[in-house]
């Protein structure tokens, strides 16, 4: 019926495409911000495909007769969920980076045809992309007025207008207006008049608001344009304006409707505006071209200072962190008795999770859907749990949780993977997991100088699992925000950039990037161990030059049952030892009874 159902989509999709001249469209998941994270109204792939993931692209060509006529594009986190989840009768399965939307098109598209996108959910770079591919293929990319989904799409949810909220100074560490001037002095060193802030989560940094717009990430729909004097202009819905807030921004920021942001964009003709490439979409670049604006094209001011987090904010993480790792470690508990009994399966585990962490009192949300993956799901990296995948966790089998929460003071984000008994793991499972522990502690331990990348340090993940042949297909860390985006930039540790280039970011002090290497055998099992760490300078007698190390901020065991000691060094176990005292010296006291029991036992030393 599932497959019915999207099958009627697509056709309708063509009907509407050939009523307005054209013979394709390109459908990525967007919004207006080039969220990772989109609103119910920006799933525009997930209505017409049946695709849950958070990236991933369609296209759709209007002729049904082609072979292929239509395309869905993801990278290797998606390979297998694609497959559950899109009828391959009716979408080819392409895989990013080996290929790409615009490169298909080009080797696709019919000679002369109208290749249509929307121009507010596709940024500047690809627009070039495509437009070159197709224009050797004798094709034109053409933007649409309106996006022909949501012609088709009849309940169709509306944007939230969910008031926005005040993030408080004490979370914050820093006042708007510091932050803002900030802004103002950069604009005026490279002798601007203004940037456009486009993306949601840089706004919610600048103007230290929060708000309940996108699930999973505590943002506000909105845009900014600051201005070098200092002021801002904040484009949102009046509705989502309260007293508290106005009383919070202040007269040095002017609030406007949104639909008013393209009129203001027209205003800036004759003005040196900033637009950063990687979050601002081409609508907004072509309405500042038609205005005669000059565009200079920079990195968002913001997205440095909000990725090094000032000591308010690390404060904050450590707190959020010590209140998160107690939920978890309740959670593994009560885990290692239900399971072992055959009675969980994957849905009951992750409720049980979130009600922990409820527990906390302090919980706003989760930071992304848990990832709850048992047995062969596990080998899914970015799984997605469903009434027709659900899975018990079977006796004797491996299962893995990625899972975080939304603080106020910051946001979490971590892995476990656990041995369900009651009998021991086999041996294969055991040397994988050790491989992937072993890389997890090496970039742990890691020390570096100063203006190291990311991808510098990637291998030292690797190292273990390429020494027996195996590797895994996804990044080993990614940045994450205060109470912001769990996935936030320009940061990154992986072999190669992503969409943000981040590999190519030195490190710097206040950074926090995750640390979760894996290995995944499809049909089989999963395992990662994921570790949220704070960069750090690290005083090395004698050094020559700035030098920087990690503090691992996440605090909950890792599942020794899984471990082959064998294969570790002593330096190894010592870290492993050392870790685990710490879990046990700020976790232990927020626990009691049995639970506090069955944490001293798995802090032990190895």
């Amino acid at each position: 019926m599932l497959m019915n159902t999207h099958e009627a989509r697509l056709d309708a999709l063509r009907r509407e495409l050939k009523a307005r001249g054209l013979d394709g469209f390109v459908v990525p998941i967007s919004d207006e911000h080039m969220s990772e994270y989109v609103g119910g109204y920006a799933q525009r792939l997930a209505w017409l495909t049946g695709f849950g993931g958070s990236a991933g692209t369609a296209v759709v060509l209007a002729d049904e007769s082609l072979s292929p006529a239509a395309a869905i594009f993801v990278d290797g986190r998606y390979t297998l969920q694609v497959r559950d989840q899109v009828d391959g009768r009716h979408y080819a399965y392409e895989s990013v980076p080996q290929t790409s939307a615009a490169k298909w098109l080009g080797e696709h598209a019919p000679e002369g045809a109208r290749i249509a996108y929307d121009p507010w959910l596709h940024g500047k770079a690809w627009v070039s992309a495509a437009g070159k591919a197709l224009a050797a293929r004798g094709a034109t990319l053409v933007p649409v007025d309106s996006n022909p989904i949501d012609a088709i799409w009849a309940d169709r949810p509306v944007p939230s207008i969910a008031p926005a909220l005040v993030h408080a100074d004490r979370f914050a560490g820093q006042p708007s207006e510091a932050k803002r001037a900030a802004v103002s002095e950069w604009l005026a060193a490279r002798k601007l008049d203004a940037a456009v802030i486009a993306a949601l989560d840089s706004i919610a940094w600048l103007l230290n608001i929060r708000g309940t717009d996108v699930e999973r990430t505590p943002v506000a729909l909105s845009f900014v344009v600051a201005h070098a004097d200092g002021t801002a202009d904040l484009f949102i819905d009046p509705a989502k304006i309260t007293p508290e807030l106005a009383a919070h921004l202040g007269n040095a920021v002017r609030i406007a409707p949104r639909e008013d942001f393209l009129p203001a964009l027209a205003a800036l003709g004759g003005k040196r505006v900033a637009l950063d490439p990687d979050s601002t979409v081409q609508a907004v670049f072509g309405a500042l071209e038609a205005a005669g604006a000059e565009i200079v094209e920079e990195r968002d001011p913001t997205v440095l200072p909000k990725a090094c987090k000032n000591p308010v904010e690390q404060a904050g993480h450590r707190a959020a962190q010590a209140r998160d790792g107690a939920a978890e470690a309740r959670f593994l508990h009560w885990l290692s008795i239900e399971a072992p009994q055959g009675t969980v399966d994957e849905i009951a585990a992750a409720e049980k999770l979130h009600r922990f962490r409820r527990d906390t009192g302090d919980l706003r949300d989760l930071s992304f859907d848990t990832i709850s993956g048992a047995g062969p799901n596990g080998a899914i990296v970015h799984y997605r749990v469903s009434e027709e995948t659900n899975r018990r966790l079977e006796p004797n089998s491996v299962y893995l949780v990625d899972s975080g929460g939304q603080y106020p003071d910051g946001t979490t984000d971590i892995t476990r993977t656990v041995w369900i008994g009651p009998g021991d793991a086999p041996a294969e499972i055991k040397d994988r997991y050790t491989r992937v522990l072993q890389g997890h502690i090496a970039l742990a331990r890691a020390v570096f100088p100063a203006g190291t990348r990311g991808s510098q340090l990637d291998a030292l993940a690797r190292q273990f699992l390429w020494a027996a042949g195996l590797d895994y297909q996804h990044g080993t860390g990614h940045g994450v925000g205060s109470f912001l985006s769990v996935h936030e930039g320009p940061q990154r540790i992986a072999k190669s950039a992503g969409a943000q280039g981040g590999t190519e970011q030195e490190l710097l002090p206040g950074m926090i990037v995750s640390n979760e290497p894996g290995y995944y055998k499809t049909g089989a099992y999963g395992i990662r161990i994921e570790n949220l760490l704070l960069v750090e300078p690290r005083e090395i007698a004698g050094a020559e030059g700035a030098f920087l190390g990690f503090e691992t901020l996440t605090l909950v065991p890792i599942d020794r049952a899984l471990v082959d000691r064998a294969l570790l060094s002593a330096e190894e176990v010592a870290w492993w030892d050392a870790y685990h005292a710490r879990v046990l010296a700020v976790i232990g006291p927020q626990l009691d009874g049995e639970a506090k029991a069955w944490l001293t036992a798995q802090c032990q030393p190895l």
